[in-house]
């Protein structure tokens, strides 16, 4: 990179994305030390996501007081900006290459910036119908929760009067409620597993407050109409298969059909530029560092895995920048050897994958199935480091637990059961 350091185009960090975890990765990377460091965001605005969730629930964590999106957005944008990062906005990244992006805009044209050091910060998109296979027609009125949600939120456009949401995801019960309170008729939330798959906080608050009916081990199994949604066919579940069960089907008369069935990490930039991907989050391994094994490569945020609580992501992405500013300037701790974190028991997957043993780690993981009165355990090699009784633990929530440098001096794995 010798030749690139006199480059006007050479910066100490560069990330990709200014949402929440973008944001964050910034304030992080100044604080840590970086002089120059920049935003890629391919919306016209900095804030993500968060500027359509005008709903409160944010920062009570980070900020010990609730916050709607926007506002929780506007904080972080005020940071950046005193803080003297750069940014490019309506930049759409194309590539990821050597210590550089390769991306265009309407004022650069195509364009490439260098950086010491990368941090991927993309976010997630959501499952679309086609991506869960539903069968019947074509029509208008199918949208995934989070299009509708920006289409109310920020563009004042109704989607619809009578409603079906397929999903209880976060979103998906956000929108339950949401469009209640613009006069619609929700008539049902429909889950194909026997759990809710967001936050026990918004089934309450979004579902069970405002009388909207919840129907576990239930899905869709046919959308009727042609121009517009006129119906749904909805149908119990073999319990064990997830297959529908013949002579339980019921027809709802709707509108509109939202999907809440879950969210993937924008993966492509990832997958290109050699960056491993984990089986089951779909998003970037990385050690505690939130570093990928390409060396310069960082990611955080719902590009590795998505978070329950934008407060989580926020920690983990101020973690993240500080990190890649130590790369930038040749500090950050490193090991000849890493070693693997090891879900066990009703653990389904844990983050980071792997750990630098000679620097204390936060893992956070999530549960296979929901369970009570479980009991945590986790060990470094054979040791048992650290035990702790649950009430109880739910896939939709996330779970963390610390583990010091001196617990992995000399052992071959971390691993973490909930049994």
């Amino acid at each position: 990179m010798g030749d690139r350091l006199m480059n006007n185009n050479m910066y100490d960090v560069i990330i990709v994305g200014g949402g929440p975890a973008g944001l964050a990765a910034a304030v992080g990377a100044v604080d840590g030390g970086a002089k120059r460091v920049l935003i890629a965001e391919r919306d016209i605005s900095l804030g993500g996501i968060l500027e359509q969730c005008i709903h409160p629930g944010f920062g009570l964590k980070h900020f010990g007081e609730e916050l709607t999106g926007p506002e929780y957005a506007r904080r972080f944008i005020a940071q950046v900006k005193e803080k003297g990062v750069e940014f490019k906005l309506g930049t759409m990244v194309l590539e990821i290459g050597d210590h550089c992006i390769t991306g265009v805009n309407s004022t650069d044209g195509l364009f490439t910036a260098y950086g010491k050091s990368i941090v991927l910060a993309m976010g997630c998109r959501e499952r679309t119908r086609g991506a869960i296979m539903t069968p019947g027609t074509r029509p208008a009125g199918v949208y995934t929760a989070g299009a509708a949600q920006r289409l109310i939120n920020r563009q004042n456009t109704m989607v619809g009067k009578k409603v079906v949401i397929l999903g209880s995801g976060d979103i998906g019960m956000i929108m339950a409620r949401r469009m209640t309170l613009e006069g619609a008729k929700v008539l049902a939330v429909v889950e194909i597993m026997d759990y809710t798959a967001g936050l026990t906080r918004n089934r309450v608050q979004c579902l069970e407050d405002f009388g909207i009916p919840l129907m576990l081990s239930h899905t869709v199994v046919q959308i009727k109409g042609n121009r517009r949604v006129e119906g749904v066919v909805v149908a119990a579940v073999d319990p064990a298969t997830k297959k529908p069960i013949a002579g339980t089907e019921q027809t709802f008369e709707c509108d509109t059909l939202l999907l809440s069935c879950g969210l993937i990490p924008e993966n492509e930039l990832s997958r290109e530029c050699g960056v491993a991907l984990s089986r089951i989050t779909s998003g970037p391994e990385v050690n505690q560092f939130m570093q990928t094994n390409k060396e310069y490569v960082f990611a955080c945020g719902n590009v590795v895995h998505v978070n329950d609580l934008v407060d989580n992501v926020t920690e983990e992405s101020l973690r993240t920048g500080r990190a890649a500013a130590q790369y930038a300037a040749g500090t950050l701790p490193k090991c000849d050897k890493e070693i693997p974190t090891v879900p066990q028991g009703n653990v389904r997957y844990i983050c980071p994958q792997r750990l630098v043993p000679n620097a204390d780690a936060r893992l956070f993981f999530r549960a296979a199935s929901p369970a009570k009165n479980v009991t945590l355990n986790v060990y470094a090699g054979e040791n048992k480091i650290y035990t702790k009784k649950l009430i109880r633990i739910n896939p939709g929530e996330m779970e963390s637990v610390d583990v010091k440098a001196e617990a992995m001096a000399g052992v071959d794995s971390v691993r973490v059961e909930v049994i």
